[in-house]
């Protein structure tokens, strides 16, 4: 099993859902950061399961207990290391899922691959709990990105075909990119949160579950990030954001929609505002041939339905090799989406700022 990415800042990411605790290792952050404690358990409370009627009912506070690399909110240089210690699992609803795995789920690609030594309770290492450690590392790159004048957020851009309001692609400001991340729920929309509910709640009266699309964006990236071919930042973005549990799919700008454009309506023409060169639209959503052109960099990721439902599935027993049907209980997202605005995020800052940290990237650019 492969837990670590990065090239200069390294993350390790471990623990299962029900086992004692889920943390994160992440080396090479700067000496002398300071971090904000307080803003950090915020965005870690947005991921937090048990927060509204919309997510799972499991309740975990997900206060991190730092071991190494931080002293007096400071970082110090040496390896970060966290741990977030599980307080609320039921492993006893899992019992069944050792013989009968859930459809879409990594239950029985997991029996196989691992002959049945992986601990699975709550869906063990490929559970969306393993994101909450992936958020302390992001939310302490937020902030270092934030010193930097580079901003990331996101919002809900659509569940169960109901769409948001989208972000203006070429003028996107701090304030736009932090406003859904100060709502109890993250739609730029009011409206469109209240029909959303809605649908969220249709589904889980139905025990059933819906998917969504979350949009995410960065301003005050410099020009000449990534690099063409396997080190563009599509390619290194996408890498992480596919890790991601539930994650289906991501586009960056325009996405798909493109395909259904001429040329001569999705190329970005140029213009020169106060001197400097822009685009007049944003249809790339800030990457051309793999490196950032100075624009606001925008992407979206498609998120699943939650697999495990309550609805009546059919299955098997892996003991007797025969079909059985399987009724899942337990606590689970109606909409894993919601909470998973805040992961995007995380993953979108630290390849950000590991992009930053490249040689042609922000050390090159200090004076």
């Amino acid at each position: 099993m492969t837990s670590t990415f990065g090239k200069n800042i390294v993350t390790t990411i471990f623990g299962e859902s029900h086992g004692h605790g889920i943390g994160v290792v992440i080396d090479g952050l700067p000496a002398g950061q300071r971090i904000d404690l307080e803003e950090l358990s915020a965005f870690l409370m947005r991921r937090a399961p048990g927060q509204s009627a919309y997510t799972t009912e499991r309740k975990e506070q997900d206060e991190p207990v730092f071991l190494s690399g931080i002293l007096d909110g400071v970082l110090t240089g040496s390896p970060l290391s966290a741990v977030i210690y599980n307080k609320d699992q039921r492993s006893k609803d899992y019992s069944n899922l050792r013989d009968m795995p859930r459809p879409s789920h990594a239950d029985w690609n997991a029996h196989v691959k691992y002959k049945g030594h992986m601990d699975m309770r709550g869906g063990g290492p490929f559970s969306g709990r393993i994101t909450a450690p992936l958020s302390i590392a992001g939310g302490i790159a937020k902030q270092i990105l934030k010193s930097r004048g580079i901003y990331v957020g996101a919002h809900l851009a659509e569940v169960a075909g109901i769409p948001d309001t989208c972000w203006d692609k070429v003028h996107l400001t701090e304030e736009d990119l932090r406003i859904p991340g100060q709502k109890d729920f993250p739609t730029l929309s009011e409206d469109a949160a209240a029909e959303i509910k809605s649908a969220i709640q249709r589904a889980r009266d139905e025990q059933n579950s819906v998917g969504g699309i979350i949009e995410c964006a960065a301003i005050g990236l410099p020009q000449g990030l990534g690099s063409p071919n396997y080190g563009g930042v599509e390619s290194r973005l996408s890498h992480v954001l596919f890790s991601v549990p539930a994650v289906r799919g991501v586009s960056f700008g325009t996405g798909f929609p493109a395909t259904r454009m001429t040329g001569r309506d999705h190329n970005d023409e140029y213009q020169i505002v106060d001197g400097q060169v822009r685009t007049v639209t944003n249809h790339a959503g800030g990457v051309v041939g793999g490196i950032t052109n100075g624009m606001p960099l925008i992407f979206q990721v498609a998120i699943k339905p939650t697999s495990s439902i309550g609805l009546p599935q059919q299955s098997f027993s892996i003991a007797e090799m025969v079909e059985k049907t399987l009724e899942v209980v337990g606590r689970h997202d109606p909409c894993i989406a919601v909470r998973a605005v805040p992961v995007i995020e995380a993953a979108c800052a630290l390849v950000l700022l590991d992009l930053m940290e490249d040689e042609n990237g922000f050390r090159s650019n200090q004076k």
